[in-house]
């Protein structure tokens, strides 16, 4: 078995290298002073026995990462006042910031209980704008860790809202700079306050992006797993498609997750999970029929403690086809090939065992590859064709966003609905109408459930 690597090779021009493969095949401590009033309904004013500078020191103490109370003047409290009642736009509900209340303490004037308060509504505005309304625990299956608030801080934020007085356009900078967020956002604006069901689900998935990188990158894959589609996307324009199978309902669902492709695996092998080799006893068929285990690109070898392992050797018939893509993390998903590429053209293409496998498979590979500069054209050609294992590093590392959205813009660019295959629509929707939670965690405690791929197809 050969593991042959590829040295980086300059290629001329991106998409003419593309056309040439395809030719061939956080929560702060301000928030609390303020909790009660919000969520609880609760007139008093938060700050009766504390002084402005005591709260932003306790807020440095904490974490000087946090939300920290900044002076407010009348007209920038205005101003938040007016982006708070226009939050609806975004899909966010402005009763969850108390516009009520801050109006009251812009009518007392400038004061410490002014800026305390105009502070902790700007750091929930941000909250939600940058990390998603959606606490963790309603985001079923999603393992992705937002960076945007390491990367845009509260307390920098305010700092730049209040100096430049623009507190309105800096909470607009929060928002997804991909084009499917605006295409929501223009929905929501037609979408008339009569159907409430469909501003609902709007409102979700306008949601779901924000638990995405507000930046996903200059060139990365994403696929939406109930829409069974596959994105090669460059400068947020769709270079390519592909359709997917994706995992089936159940312990096999296909999670949410943001990974890195580290290689591309041309002619890969596949371990057969033990559930097979002694669940349905292929281990003692592959060693008592060696003539039915070579035809069928089986190997076993049985260990000291007569444990049989089984390999399926790279061919046309391996249940992984003829590549996969290397993005190692601890749900073992990755995306693959497949010989049963007739299941393509069903509708109902959650079938898999967690794993996606994808049409056009070889393409894929050999497009990531060179746009990856881990192999020219001709490299990538011989690679692919020569039936030997081989891994081939990528220099470029490309983003994999494994995303759930049940309404967005499908590939022929039209806004439209897909069906939750794995109901996860229900505990969004009711979180966002219920009372808005502080202090939410940034990433789940759910159990990581780690894909044994078994590459063969679920009935149902």
């Amino acid at each position: 078995m050969v593991n042959r690597t590829f040295k980086f090779m300059r290629f001329g021009g991106l998409f003419g290298a593309i056309s040439a493969t395809l030719a061939l095949t956080a929560p702060g401590a301000a928030q609390t002073l303020f909790a009660q009033d919000v969520l609880q309904n609760d007139p008093a004013p938060a700050t009766q026995d504390m002084s402005a500078a005591s709260v932003a020191q306790e807020v440095v103490q904490a974490d000087p990462r946090e939300p920290r109370v900044q002076d407010w003047s009348i007209a920038n409290a205005e101003a938040l006042l007016a982006a708070v009642e226009a939050i609806d736009a975004e899909g966010l509900n402005p009763a969850d910031y108390r516009p009520d209340l801050l109006r009251a303490d812009i009518a007392n004037g400038s004061s410490e209980a002014l800026s305390v308060r105009a502070s902790g509504v700007f750091s929930w505005l941000v909250e939600d704008l940058r990390d998603g309304r959606t606490p963790m625990d309603a985001r079923r299956q999603w393992f992705v860790v937002d960076p945007d608030p390491d990367l845009l801080p509260t307390a920098a934020v305010m700092a730049d809202a209040l100096a430049s007085g623009d507190i309105a356009g800096t909470l607009a900078s929060l928002n997804p700079t991909h084009p499917d967020y605006a295409a929501l956002r223009s929905a929501l604006a037609e979408t008339p306050e009569s159907e409430a069901a469909r501003r609902q689900m709007i409102r979700a998935n306008m949601d779901r992006w924000r638990w995405l990188a507000r930046d996903l990158g200059n060139q990365y894959l994403i696929t939406n797993v109930p829409e069974y589609q596959l994105r090669l996307t460059v400068n947020d324009q769709i270079i390519r498609t592909y359709r997917t199978i994706v995992g089936a309902p159940g312990r096999t669902a296909t999670p949410q997750l943001a990974e890195t492709v580290e290689g591309v695996v041309f002619n890969p092998t596949w371990t057969v999970p033990q559930s097979i080799v002694r669940g349905e006893g292929l281990g003692n068929r592959v060693l008592n029929n060696p003539r039915w285990a070579r035809a069928n690109g089986y190997t076993a070898t049985r260990g000291a403690n007569n444990w049989v392992t089984v390999v399926q050797q790279p061919g046309p018939g391996n249940s992984l086809g003829r590549m996969k893509l290397d993005m190692p993390n601890e749900h073992a998903i990755f995306l693959h090939d497949t010989p049963a590429r007739n299941l393509f053209g069903s509708d109902n293409r959650a079938r898999s065992h967690g794993c996606i496998r994808v049409e056009r498979a070889l393409e894929l590979a050999m497009t990531v590859a060179i746009l990856g500069q881990g192999a020219t054209r001709d490299e990538a050609v011989e690679i692919s064709t020569s039936g030997e294992y081989t891994r081939v590093p990528v220099e470029r590392t490309m983003p994999v966003y494994i995303t759930y959205f049940t309404m967005g813009v499908d590939i022929d660019g039209k806004l439209r609905s897909f069906e939750d295959i794995y109901g996860r629509d229900a505990p969004v929707l009711a979180a966002l109408d219920a009372p808005r939670q502080d202090n939410r965690a940034r990433e789940t405690d759910e159990e990581v459930i780690e894909i044994v791929e078994d590459a063969r197809t679920v009935v149902g």
